[in-house]
Order: C-alpha cells, then structure tokens, then sequence
C-alpha cells in the first residue's frame, strides 16, 4: 500500500508515544482505536480523522492541534503561532486541567475580538466556556459581595440592618 503523505504524522506519533513509553497497544487502548488501525497511522498507510486525532493526543497528553497541522487538517503556515501558542500551554505542568481549558478560552476571545477566526479549537474552547462562566461568578461579580457574606452579614440590603 502506498503512504499517503502522512509519514511525518506517523513519525512523530511514534516518537510521542515512545516518549510516553507507552507500547502500541496500550496507547491503541487509552485512544479507543484498533492496535492494527494505529500501527497503519505510525507507518504512514492511514490518514486517520480529526476525531481520531484528538482521542490519541488525549491519550497522549499532547495538543491534538500539532497532530491535525502534521496531518495537514490546519494550515501550517496559517496556524502556526496559535497551535505552538495552545502547546505551550497546554504542555506548561504548573497549570491545572482546568486552567489551562480557561486561559485557551480566554486567547480564543482574543483572537476572535482581534478578527482571527476559530481554527480548530470549537471543543475546547466550549468546555473552557462554561469553566470561565462558573469561575465569572465566583471571582468578577462576587468578590465583594461574596466576601460580605463571608463576614456574617446576609444577603438583605445592609441599609435596612444598618439603621
């Protein structure tokens, strides 16, 4: 079977997984794909899906926007400074999860207000969405009424307790 331009793909997923020392199989498993299917994707004779993808650099810790501009879903040149941009941060190991989910979200707005389109970040910038909605409430808007709370007081207008 001739390889379909995908060997640099197959390469450099052989290289992270080695890197994760994780065999065939166990990284087949963790991705939710055949050990088969995924050996074809390392040598080049598979052009697996952007799902497909994203399960294996979930399952590998990595930024699945480095995978889909090795695979050639994402313009390289186009997309470059974002995709090393979400690397960088989704690599940084002093960032939770959930962190690393609001400050993608957070660069996507960015981008968006700065008039650069959404790539492919659609899935996490969702999730990273409804991080920011839930920590919106507990940080911008209830930082002092919050700590109001905090000391004792109730929710009733302080003018009424106060006179």
């Amino acid at each position: 079977m001739a390889s379909l331009n995908v060997g640099n793909l197959g390469e450099y997923l052989r290289e992270q997984r080695r890197n994760a020392q994780l065999s065939l199989r166990q990284l087949a498993d963790a991705a939710g794909v055949s050990n088969p299917y995924l050996s074809q994707i390392e040598r080049g004779l598979r052009k697996p899906s952007a799902e497909v993808l994203q399960q294996v650099a979930k399952a590998l810790r990595i930024s699945a926007e480095t995978l889909y501009v090795r695979a050639g879903i994402l313009d390289a040149e186009r997309d470059r400074d974002e995709v090393e941009t979400r690397a960088v941060i989704l690599a940084d190991p002093s960032l939770t999860e959930r962190q690393k989910q609001v400050l993608l979200q957070i660069y996507e707005s960015f981008r968006k207000e700065n008039g650069f389109g959404d790539s492919a970040a659609g899935e996490v910038t969702e999730t990273a969405a409804e991080l920011q909605e839930e920590g919106d409430s507990s940080t911008s808007k209830g930082g002092t009424s919050a700590g109001r709370r905090d000391r004792g007081g109730s929710d009733s207008d302080p003018r009424q307790t106060a006179g």
